[in-house]
C-alpha cells in the first residue's frame, strides 16, 4: 500500500472515531470534555487527508519534498496543490479554524463545562464555546473533505494495485 493510501485510510479511521465518540460515547458519559477528543480526531483526520493528497502528488513528482508536520503540509496544500485540484478556500479556512481551536485549548489558562458546551478561554479571556452541534458540523465537513481528497487520489489508483498473477511483478 502506498503512503497516500495509508494516509487516506488513517483519515477515514480518525473521522469514524470522532463520530463514534460524539454519537455513542458522549450521550452515555455526557461530559463536554469529550468534545475536545472529537476535535482532536477531526484534526488528525484533516491532517491525514492533506497528507494523502500531498503524498499522491509527491509520488508523481509534482511537488517538492515536504516535512511530516501540520505547518509544512498545510502550506504545501495551500500554495501548490489546492488551486490545481479545485479545493475550496472554505476547506483551508476550516482546517485553520480547527487547528486554532486546538491551540487555544492547549494554551488557554481556563476551561470549563457549562451544560452541553465546553468553553475555552484565551489569556485575554476571550471565550470560545465548543458544542455538540458544532462538532456534528465539523464531522460532516471533514467527511466531505475526505471524499473530495479520495476522488482526487483514486484517479490513478489502479496503477498501484498489485496483481499476484501478473508475471512482470513476480
Amino acid at each position: 500500500m502506498e503512503k497516500f493510501q495509508e494516509a487516506r485510510e488513517k483519515a477515514k479511521k480518525n473521522v469514524r472515531v470522532a463520530d463514534h465518540i460524539l454519537t455513542q460515547t458522549y450521550p452515555l458519559v455526557n461530559d463536554p470534555k469529550l468534545l475536545i477528543a472529537v476535535l482532536e480526531n477531526i484534526f488528525l483526520s484533516l491532517t491525514n487527508s492533506m497528507g494523502a493528497l500531498l503524498h499522491y502528488e509527491r509520488l508523481f513528482k509534482r511537488i517538492p519534498p515536504f516535512h511530516e508536520n501540520f505547518e509544512s503540509k498545510f502550506n504545501m496544500l495551500k500554495m501548490n496543490v489546492a488551486h490545481k485540484h479545485g479545493i475550496s478556500n472554505d476547506y483551508l479556512k476550516f482546517i485553520q479554524e480547527v487547528k486554532s481551536l486546538l491551540e487555544l485549548h492547549k494554551k488557554g489558562p481556563v476551561e470549563f463545562s457549562r451544560k452541553d458546551v465546553f468553553v475555552i478561554c484565551s489569556e485575554k479571556y476571550d471565550m470560545k464555546a465548543v458544542s455538540v452541534n458544532d462538532m456534528k458540523k465539523y464531522i460532516a465537513k471533514t467527511k466531505m473533505f475526505i471524499d473530495e481528497i479520495s476522488k482526487i487520489v483514486s484517479k490513478d489508483e489502479d496503477l498501484f494495485k498489485r496483481d499476484s498473477e501478473d508475471p512482470i511483478l513476480m
